[in-house]
């Protein structure tokens, strides 16, 4: 008897423990699918954040355009009225630093002269007549092909081996330099900085331009360009001082003016409070009538390189 009540103990146990057991593999299974479950829950929650403040960004970046364009409106319709500026603005969660310039302060590739385009190459690094080849190149890439066929524009991209020929037409973005023969890659990124499509002026202007593209002015040395630079940062941007400067190229002063150009490249860099970084440029060109301001002719962000895929810049 007091071994079959034994027996009889032994076996309750044994179920038990494997009752326990398979309480136990349960909690932990339980236990993995909660944390599954919050880091998802978090993860989710973080996208929508992230999502919410790129569509964000993008109202931001369109209210500074109207801003800047509104600061820029009285240079359009002759008015004194700055051709660059910043300022700053908070709305929401959100601070917002502007920056807008003409873009005649940049070097057009459809306008400029062949000695503006060549001094900006030289002054980026490459021999005189690198830089004069370049010019060329630049030139007859854009340039319609004579009605008699005498160009041998075409031939030269034949002879090299390309596919392709020269457009034959302006230039519908700058980075299309990269495709006109003859000049490196190297030179491409240099001198993109400096150049634009958007201008439609021969000239830069003096008020704005950097100082690499004043480099570029026939006739200029360092000591003219640093005193053109001291002169322009100490002066008020007036009639009077826009021929001061002027007078200060000497034989270069055809290749400068100090009008303003109808369109402008506005620079957004967004900062918000949870620590996301956007950056948006833009260039706008402004309009004299209508219902809207300006129109919108390129836009660049960095909206989908977000913390998340590098962290917070």
């Amino acid at each position: 008897m007091k071994a079959r009540l034994a027996q009889l103990l032994r076996l309750r146990s044994g179920r038990d423990g494997f009752i326990i057991v398979a309480v136990l593999w349960i909690l932990a299974a339980l236990a993995t699918l909660v944390t599954i479950f919050s880091v998802y829950v978090i993860n989710t929650a973080t996208a929508f954040t992230v999502h919410d403040e790129r569509l964000q960004a993008e109202g931001l970046a369109r209210a500074a355009l109207e801003l800047s364009a509104y600061q820029a409106a009285g240079a359009a319709q002759g008015q004194t009225a700055p051709t660059r500026g910043t300022f700053l603005f908070r709305l929401g969660n959100a601070l917002v630093n502007t920056e807008f310039m003409s873009e005649s302060a940049r070097i057009d590739l459809n306008s400029a002269p062949k000695e503006l385009l060549s001094g900006l190459f030289a002054g980026l690094g490459a021999s005189r007549a690198q830089a004069d080849g370049y010019a060329d190149r630049i030139i007859g890439w854009r340039s319609a092909p004579p009605q008699d066929n005498s160009s041998n524009e075409a031939a030269n991209y034949r002879t090299a081996g390309m596919l392709y020929g020269p457009r034959g037409g302006p230039f519908p973005h700058t980075g299309e330099l990269a495709l006109v023969l003859g000049i490196p890659e190297v030179m491409v990124e240099r001198a993109l900085p400096y150049l634009t499509v958007y201008s439609g002026q021969p000239q830069i202007n003096i008020f704005n331009a950097a100082p690499q593209v004043l480099a570029a002015v026939p006739g200029m040395d360092p000591q003219r360009l640093q005193a053109i630079l001291v002169q322009r940062a100490s002066a008020p941007q007036n009639e009077q001082t826009a021929q001061a400067l002027v007078a200060m190229l000497g034989a270069g002063q055809t290749f400068a003016n100090t009008q303003a150009s109808k369109t402008l490249r506005v620079t957004a860099r967004i900062a918000f409070d949870s620590g996301q970084r956007m950056t948006t440029e833009a260039v706008i060109f402004l309009l004299d009538n209508g219902t809207d301001p300006y129109r919108i002719l390129t836009w660049h962000d960095d909206m989908d390189d977000t913390p998340a895929n590098r962290g917070v810049r």
